[in-house]
């Protein structure tokens, strides 16, 4: 266990005594490197937790401090992962992105569709029930992005490095910068989805010792309380 329970705050940090974002705090609870991009994470849940940290104030990365100990473990390297998470986050923000930012989040969705039916065998076109009844509701936005689609975006084989990156990177700031809402909290809920969700897909497997996850969950806790808490 730590010594000193880092205050989380944006971007990166030398040390915990600095401060910490998200993945830096997870980085120190699995006992790895200190880094903003640990192994015990995957790739892109760890990039959506780094966007929501630097984007939400202070009293909402206390909310997200006690989900950091559930991340730890969720690194099961999928290319479906990457393509089921960026559909939901890119689901979260089409409705609420203004409306001039709303052809980004369709064009991530129909990219998402292209891979899932890639990797589960569908015919290339085919888009789902959920995606077709989101792309339905924002018309202008819908029409754009098939238009644009229809050029071509990206290939299926670097979409987990590249464009899955791009579209939750997209849809965070989207879900940040909109007017409808608490963005603040529609952004600490789409994290906790979004680690449930990759717990499901991933059926956990966690790197945590038992005896320790515990002891990891109150430590995150303390951020409720402020400052930096040392045992």
């Amino acid at each position: 266990m730590p010594d000193v329970v880092p205050v989380l705050s944006r971007g990166k940090h030398r040390n915990p005594r600095k401060g910490a974002c998200f993945m830096e705090f997870a980085s120190l609870l699995a006992g790895e490197r200190w880094s903003d991009h640990p192994d015990c994470t995957h790739p892109l849940l760890a990039s959506l937790a780094r966007d929501v940290n630097d984007h939400v104030g202070d009293e909402a990365r206390r909310q997200i401090a006690p989900l950091v100990p559930e991340v730890i473990g969720l690194n099961l390297r999928e290319p479906i992962i990457d393509a089921l998470l960026a559909r939901e986050v890119a689901l979260a923000a089409l409705p609420i992105a203004s409306a001039d930012r709303q052809w980004v989040a369709a064009v991530g969705l129909l990219h998402c569709e292209r891979v899932l039916n890639k990797l589960e065998g569908r015919p290339a076109d085919h888009v789902s029930d959920r995606v077709e009844a989101a792309l339905a509701a924002v018309p202008h936005a819908r029409d754009w992005a098939r238009g644009f689609y229809r050029v071509g975006f990206g290939r299926v084989k670097k979409f987990g490095s590249r464009g899955a990156p791009t579209i939750v990177h997209a849809a965070v700031a989207d879900i940040a910068e909109a007017s409808e809402g608490d963005a603040d909290q529609q952004l600490v809920d789409l994290l906790r989805r979004s680690i449930a969700d990759c717990a499901t897909w991933m059926r956990r497997t966690g790197t945590v010792a038992d005896e320790h996850l515990h002891e990891t969950r109150r430590l995150a806790g303390s951020q409720h309380t402020g400052g930096q808490a040392r045992r």
